[in-house]
């Protein structure tokens, strides 16, 4: 394999110049045929050979300067015809010339060529050639020029369109890997704030019930001990949501998946909450059950952390949850899932912040955000604090932002 990459590095700097020395040797192959092949009363000696090799010289720079070596062909064409005694091979190196200038530089380049070498042409005929102006002779030689010219055209346009299209695979494929990696980038920063919500909800739940069964310890033992099951259950599912997941990040993992939380879930909230003595209230629209799978995950997770909230900077108190589906004001072809979480206030050693800046509200905003809605907090005017999120539901159910 090293070996033939080997072998292709070295043709491709080599083929240039091997391609041009195997014109020049054909080319020059041709003249001489000519020349030694005409009557014997045609001169042929050393002059008409070295007339048809200089003749031939421009083939071997014609891809570095591709105008001067056509202009110089003409040059030599007009200057030599009558020293090398040949005209029918005589105009081969002319012509290869005009052929890569054309594939060179392209159209406007290859019209320039013709309009010069045209009346050069002309000019050999009337000197060299016993034909009338109008006969086949000439058209034929006048086809010399455009030919090459027309075929070097074709070929710039079409390497031309064969680089537009690579360029343009290139950018497809560039952007491809661009929206693959923002795609990865998106799924890394859901999962980062899934386990932020999971582990937050589970850590301030298991603190709350460590205080509650410290200090139930030695007045009711009984009661402490259902604290440390409590706390048993929330650290366990915690970990259930963890493995879940972790199983999406590792797909060839045996571990089950657990489905994808949604707004049916917020009950489930509840046990644990009473045990760290939070009074929960969940009612939740039955016209909210059809929700997409984006929207349902979103509206649970703004639910759990705004309970994670509560049990942080509020402690025991009563709050409630309330989801309602409404019909969009200005678009009909959409709905709106609201969600507001309510509290009555409490004795907060870790007040929240009254403009709602905090770590936590700045997830459930990006949520919101995320499915095309918007989220508000702050404190309600007869006391504790209110958390109300929007969230647009296609009316197909297709989507959430629309």
């Amino acid at each position: 394999m090293a070996r033939s990459s080997s072998c292709m590095s070295w043709w491709s700097r080599w083929r240039g110049p091997v391609v041009d020395g195997a014109a020049f040797a054909v080319t020059l192959a041709s003249m001489l045929v000519e020349l030694f092949g005409s009557p014997k009363d045609d001169p042929s000696g050393a002059l008409s050979v070295a007339a048809i090799v200089v003749l031939a010289l421009p083939i071997l720079v014609r891809r570095r300067w591709p105008r001067a070596s056509f202009a110089v062909a003409m040059v030599l064409v007009f200057a030599l015809v009558g020293p090398a005694c040949i005209y029918e091979t005589i105009g081969i190196p002319a012509v290869i010339c005009a052929y890569t200038l054309a594939a060179t530089h392209g159209r406007r380049a290859a019209l320039w060529a013709g309009v010069g070498a045209m009346p050069v042409v002309v000019a050999i005929l009337q000197l060299y050639s016993p034909h009338a102006i109008i006969t086949w002779d000439y058209a034929r030689n006048l086809a010399l020029v455009a030919l090459p010219l027309a075929f070097g055209v074709a070929a710039h346009e079409r390497r031309a369109a064969t680089q537009a299209l690579v360029e343009r695979a290139e950018s497809a494929e560039r952007t491809r890997e661009e929206e693959a990696l923002r795609r990865v980038g998106e799924e890394r920063l859901r999962i980062a704030r899934d386990v932020h919500d999971v582990v937050a909800h589970a850590m301030v739940a298991i603190n709350v019930q460590a205080g509650v069964g410290a200090h139930l310890l030695e007045r009711d033992p009984d009661q402490a001990r259902a604290t440390l099951r409590d706390i048993k259950r929330v650290s366990g599912d915690a970990l259930t949501d963890l493995r879940s997941m972790l199983g999406l990040l590792r797909p060839d993992d045996d571990a089950p998946v657990v489905p994808t939380q949604g707004l049916a879930q917020i009950d489930d909230l509840r046990e644990g909450l009473a045990s760290a003595g939070v009074d929960l209230d969940v009612t939740i629209d039955p016209a909210a059950d059809q929700l997409p799978v984006t929207v349902g995950t979103a509206g649970f997770r703004i639910v759990q952390e705004a309970l994670t909230n509560v049990l942080r900077h509020v402690g025991p108190t009563a709050a409630r949850v309330r989801v309602t589906r409404e019909p969009h004001t200005d678009d009909g072809r959409r709905d709106v899932l609201r969600i507001e979480v309510e509290d009555d206030g409490g004795t907060a050693p870790t007040p929240l912040d009254a403009t709602g800046s905090g770590n936590g509200l700045r997830g459930m905003r990006e949520r919101a955000a995320a499915v095309g809605g918007s989220l508000e907090a702050g404190p309600r005017a007869d006391g504790g604090w209110r958390v109300s999120a929007l969230l647009p539901v296609a009316v197909d159910g297709t989507g959430g932002a629309g």
